[in-house]
């Protein structure tokens, strides 16, 4: 018997994790529509038993809300870059935009020919399914629409507001509020349901109520009254009604009530996360989404069930491969003995995993969000919480030199902790330190069984210790204005990732460098052999991606083929694969080999095609560079034109080869604005923005 294993030619979604954060649903005749944060659309045609991902066209895949009118659907999304409105006339197969504010849609409510959308600046009406729209109710934070019959509901802040007239004129009203911030509004009947949060600040003259709760208005949202009893003091972030019941989700799970909210009983049977996002009904299914996915009730809420097939939502924090096993860290830690192929949940008492390391035979995760770390002596099947001396620390990053183990800081800024048992206690090790907020750590051997520590910083630089963190100095300031994400030791090069791309230091930190990989924000390295990773996150200057090089950094190629999503969050190396988790989408893989052969396949080749990068810096003052590709030989030009179309500089008029080329724009004489440049050769042409400010 022979068995053959395939390696791909390009990127592979590895078979999960499963799950991730539902933030929103739509139903429409047979289908099941769920939005993500950080994953986009999931459709399922099978009443949630198994889902497949459709987010073509939707380039934020960060989901707040989903309607339909029956015939096509609409998703808000929101986000630094991407947020907008966005139609489907397909089932989510493919979307179009548009072209709504760029602070994006946080909420979306559908009735007759009038679109609401709102999100933290405001309500705003469509009566042409999103092709226009009007601002209804400006400069407000909108949290909830609801409509019942003629009027119009919107929760902001302490209070609710309603309109009989499409939102001309409003009625605002706090009567009975407490103060609480209003998150969810749901109407069953004449009956109108508020879900609260705990307000971080209390407007003049009340007084805020403890947790969160419910409260009922059964006038129109004249005056409200709490219906708490059962209740724990929670947010409360949905509300659901189905048939004769009322469902309430919050961070303690489920809550049913049968009496309008006169009481409460908590339904988490079955519920392996009881952090609540959002309801929906269909038919006789309840569903509720999670942190970690999406959960069905046929018998409403008294047990719940995982409908998790296909959802591959998950935002993978750290990486690592030891003995043959794959570890991701998210909302807890996954591991896989099969690359990918499978995944089993080794831990979830404690989320938010931030980082790996491995000391002898023992493991170890870092959290993120939480004092301590986790350690496991038996690959991860059982962890033991660990956190002597780490004086409420969050541990974001690790290094191992011999049987020293180094832990960093960079949530919470308590800098760097040493322990020398194995992790069973630690000491603080931040002499000489002027910046604490540690985002990275790295061990380089000094061949006389000694090491120097090297510790990236927020925007301190990277710190140097030649005495295991008796004491550290900051040898160059060259890294100091930027975030230092991860640092790789490969021989007597230092590698420093950082928003600014990748750079070199060939004297242990006393000098640094710019890689040629310049525009980009690195988020993570990885190496194998002679060749080096980078993962990098996309930005308003860069589309992300993984790239890679052969030369130490001298020259870097994109490796993206296949990967649907280039936001990266970390790498993971094994003997023939590298692993890349990312922010949205799990964890995907690639051969290492057939990477390198591609890459070395096209150097020193010229390019086919004609394009025009995006400048770097951008915005910039008051240099800035410019890279672009002739396909063939020709007469090229670049030239760079202000917001009126006059012509203030040819940086480009001359024939030029097939080949990449960069050039210098000099602007120190022209005044801060918009400015434009444009590419000319042959019949191709191309203009993309940039922005001077002094």
């Amino acid at each position: 018997l022979c068995l053959f294993f395939y390696s791909p030619a390009q990127w592979v979604q590895t078979n999960g994790p499963f799950g991730g954060k539902i933030t929103c649903f739509a139903v429409d005749s047979t289908i099941i529509f769920a939005g993500t944060y950080s994953g986009g659309v999931f459709v399922s045609t099978d009443n949630g038993q198994s889902w497949n991902a459709v987010k073509g066209g939707i380039i934020n895949t960060n989901i707040y809300a989903l309607a339909s009118d029956g015939t096509n659907l609409f998703a808000g999304a929101s986000g630094p870059y991407y947020g907008g409105f966005f139609i489907s006339t397909n089932n989510g197969s493919s979307w179009t935009s548009s072209g709504f504010s760029p602070y994006g849609v946080t909420s979306l409510v559908v009735s007759g020919t009038n679109f609401y959308a709102g999100n933290p600046f405001g309500l705003y009406l469509s009566t042409n399914k999103g092709t226009s729209w009007s601002t209804i109710m400006p400069n407000t934070s909108v949290t909830a629409i609801a409509v019942q019959g003629t009027n119009l509901f919107v929760s902001s802040g302490w209070n609710v507001s309603r309109s009989t007239d499409n939102g001309t004129s409003w009625m605002t009203t706090d009567s009975g509020l407490a103060g609480n911030v209003v998150e969810c509004l749901a109407i069953s009947g004449t009956n109108i349901f508020a879900g609260t949060i705990l307000p971080v600040t209390v407007p003049v003259g009340q007084s805020a109520q403890p947790g969160g709760g419910i409260f009922l208005s059964t006038n129109n949202g004249i005056s409200w009254a709490p219906v708490k009893s059962g209740l724990p003091n929670k947010p409360v972030s949905t509300i659901a009604v189905k048939d004769a019941n009322l469902f309430a989700g919050t961070s303690s799970g489920v809550f049913r009530s049968t009496n309008n909210g006169t009481s409460w009983v908590q339904m988490n049977s079955g519920l392996t996360d009881t952090n609540i996002y959002t309801f929906t009904v269909k038919g006789a299914n309840l569903f509720v989404g999670t942190d970690n996915g999406i959960f069905f009730s046929t018998n409403n809420g008294e047990s719940w069930s995982a409908a998790n097939n296909g959802i591959i939502n998950t935002s993978i924090s750290a990486l690592a491969f030891f003995n043959s096993n794959l570890y991701a860290g998210d909302n807890g830690i996954l591991l896989s003995t099969n690359n990918g192929i499978s995944w089993t949940a080794a831990t979830s008492t404690i989320p938010y995993i931030s980082s790996f390391a491995m000391s002898g035979t023992n493991l170890f995760a870092g959290l993120k969000f939480s004092t301590g770390i986790l350690r496991s002596t038996n690959n991860g099947i059982n962890w033991t919480l660990l956190d002597s001396g780490l004086t409420n620390a969050n541990v974001t990053c690790f290094t191992v030199s011999g049987s020293n183990i180094f832990a960093g800081d960079g949530q919470t800024g308590h800098g760097v902790f040493l322990s020398t048992n194995n992790g069973t206690s630690w000491i603080s090790v931040n002499s000489g330190l002027t910046n604490t907020w540690i985002y990275s750590l790295a061990a380089s051997s000094n061949g006389n069984g000694t090491a120097t520590i090297f510790a990236g910083t927020q925007n301190g630089g990277v710190f140097r210790s030649t005495n295991n963190g008796t004491s550290w100095t900051l040898p160059s300031s060259d890294l100091s204005t930027n975030i230092v994400f991860s640092l790789l030791v490969d021989g007597t090069n230092l590698f420093a990732g950082a928003g600014g791309g990748v750079f070199l230091s060939t004297d242990n930190g006393t000098s640094w460098h710019v890689t040629g990989l310049t525009n980009a924000n690195v988020s993570c390295l990885a190496i194998s052999g002679e060749n080096l990773f980078a993962g990098t996150i996309y930005s308003a200057v860069s589309n992300g991606g993984i790239f890679l090089s052969t030369d130490h950094g001298a020259n870097w190629a994109s490796v993206n083929t296949g990967l649907t999503n280039t936001n990266i969050s970390s790498l993971a190396v094994s003997e023939t694969d590298l692993f890349a988790g990312t922010y949205g989408s799990g964890t995907w893989r690639r051969s290492i080999s057939e990477m390198v052969t591609a890459v070395k396949g096209t150097e020193n080749q010229p390019p086919t095609t004609f394009s025009l990068l995006q400048n770097y810096p951008n915005p910039f003052n008051p240099t800035t560079t410019i890279r672009y590709s002739a396909g063939t030989y020709g007469r090229t030009s670049i030239k760079v034109y202000d917001i009126l179309g006059r012509e203030v500089a040819t940086l480009v008029n001359e024939t030029k080869a097939a080949g990449t080329y960069h050039v210098i724009f000099d602007a120190s004489k022209l005044p801060s604005g918009v400015y434009f440049y444009q590419l000319q050769t042959g019949g191709y042409s191309e203009t993309k923005k940039l922005l001077l400010v002094k």
